[in-house]
This record gives structure tokens, sequence and C-alpha cells, in this order.
């Protein structure tokens, strides 16, 4: 079977990693229109999905999928291209759209490769539908996903997502591995080999749920940013993170040009290429002392 398998660069490789609900949308895909469609109150139907889940000791992922399927059934088939189209109409932060590419032009400029991924436990469909990934800005979306039957319609999860499996995606990334089931993964890959180290990853996120992966990042000198809503200001839960080191820097979501979080990111792609050069060249000081 061909795998997706990206090979060492020339150029150090920059990783973006980001969750995707209040991250880079303001709140949950699924509240913004699905639920409405299907006849439920939002809180209405979080609380049905959490219920299900503690009833039968299920994970949470599965129990809102499986709520999906079920809410559907008398309204609409639940096809890819329908989870798509409510994807389209997902609001996202201020400057989302155009960050991904210049973001990419900044590093370039700076002889750094930037690559946009995401992780999250959202719907891949969904994401799929949003205006940055139709203009194609992620090299890949991890992210839980349904599976279809012959008349197309969802009948199965094909991947769900909870916050611990998140950071197997990491681990794909670094050795740039990237389809889910290429079991070159568990493979041995020595230094010189890895096409992402951990130091070249940002891992933007705004939750709980996001803290396995900003641990794994922060551990091998990644960087992890947590993302709070401007409007709202509601600061607490990336204070806590803070205090836990969780993560190293925090920003409002926004995504625009000048923005705290956009100056953040250029300064991140300014060290790489500076920590590169001083990774190079203590590599060579290294070989040459042991062939001396």
């Amino acid at each position: 079977m061909e795998y997706i398998r990206k090979e060492k660069e020339y150029l150090p490789v920059l990783a973006i990693c980001y969750d995707f609900d209040k991250t880079l949308s303001p709140d949950n895909m699924q509240a913004q229109g699905y639920i409405q469609s299907v006849g439920y109150d939002i809180g209405e139907f979080w609380e049905k999905s959490d219920k299900f889940a503690e009833e039968h000791d299920m994970d949470s992922n599965l129990a809102y999928m499986y709520c999906m399927l079920e809410s559907a059934k008398g309204h609409f088939a639940l096809t890819r291209k329908a989870l798509q189209d409510y994807g389209a109409g997902v609001v996202l932060f201020p400057g989302v759209d155009e960050w991904f590419e210049r973001i990419r032009t900044y590093g370039k400029l700076r002889g750094v490769i930037v690559e946009h991924y995401i992780l999250s436990s959202g719907l891949k469909e969904m994401i799929e539908g949003t205006k940055p990934a139709k203009e194609g800005a992620f090299e890949k979306i991890y992210a839980s996903s349904f599976c279809y039957g012959e008349n197309g319609e969802a009948i199965w999860p094909a991947q769900a997502v909870n916050y611990t499996g998140k950071t197997q995606f990491l681990f794909r990334i670094e050795k740039g591995v990237l389809d889910v089931n290429d079991p070159r993964v568990n493979d041995h890959f020595a230094p010189d080999d890895i096409r992402v180290p951990f130091r070249n990853m940002i891992y933007i996120g705004d939750s709980e749920t996001d803290v396995p992966c900003m641990r794994l990042v922060n551990q091998y000198g990644g960087h992890s940013i947590g993302i709070y809503n401007k409007d709202s200001n509601d600061r607490s839960h990336v204070y806590r993170m803070m205090r836990d080191d969780r993560i190293k820097y925090y920003a409002p979501g926004d995504y625009s040009e000048g923005s705290q979080l956009d100056l953040l990111v250029k300064a991140i792609i300014n060290r790489t290429a500076a920590n590169e050069v001083l990774e190079e060249v203590h590599y060579r000081c290294k070989d040459e002392t042991e062939n001396s």
C-alpha cells in the first residue's frame, strides 16, 4: 500500500499544529448550524451526548458522533457533502482565512518551511468544508470522521480522536509518516533522520483537552500557545494552563496581520531559523571531534 511519507527537507521545517473548536473558530463547529437543524437546543444536544457517554462508559467523541447519526434521521441524509456544507458555514476567528499563506510566506523568506496541521476532536468532514481547507491550507487534517455506506450516508465512526489520541499525530508529523495506518510511525529514527524535531513544533489550542499535546511539545523544546476569545476576554483557562506550565504563551483568537498572535508566531519562526543554524554548527563540530 502506498503511504504518504515526507522526506527530510534541506531547509528546516516548522510544523504549526492547531486544535479547531475555540482555537480557529469561536465555538464548537456542531453548534453553528448542525445542532439547530436537527431540532435541538445547543445545551440540550451536548447534555444528551454527555449522558449517553456516561451511561455506556463511552468515549465522549464516539458519543457525540452517535448522537449526530441518530439526530439526523428524519431530517436529512448525513453524507460527507452535507457535513462539508455545514462546515462551510462555520465562523472563524478574524484573520484566519489569510493566516496560513501569510505565515508560510514569512517562513519562506527566512529560510524556514512552515506547514500547518489540524489535530481536532471535531469532525474532519466539517473542517474540510471551511474556506482554508478548501484552499489547501493544511498538510493534513487529523480529526474524528465517519465512514460511509454504499448510499453515501454515514454509518459508523472511521476515526474518533480524543485528547490523548492527538499525541500520536505529533509523532507522525515528527517522522513524516502522515498516513494514520502507516505502521512505520513506530520505527526508530536516528536524530539526523527526523523531519520535524519537536523543537520545531508549535501547538495552538484552547483548553485542557489540548494539554497532552502541549506538554509533549513543551517537553522537547517546542512552543505551546493558549488561545482565548477576545470578545468575552475570559482568560481564566489560559491563566490556569500557564500556572500549570501547560503553555508557554497565550494570545487572543485574532489571526490578523500585526496581531499579538501574528507577531508571536513570526518571532518563533525567526528563532527557529537561528536555532537550526546553531544545531548545524553543533553537529558539524561533534562529527569533526569524533573523527579526529
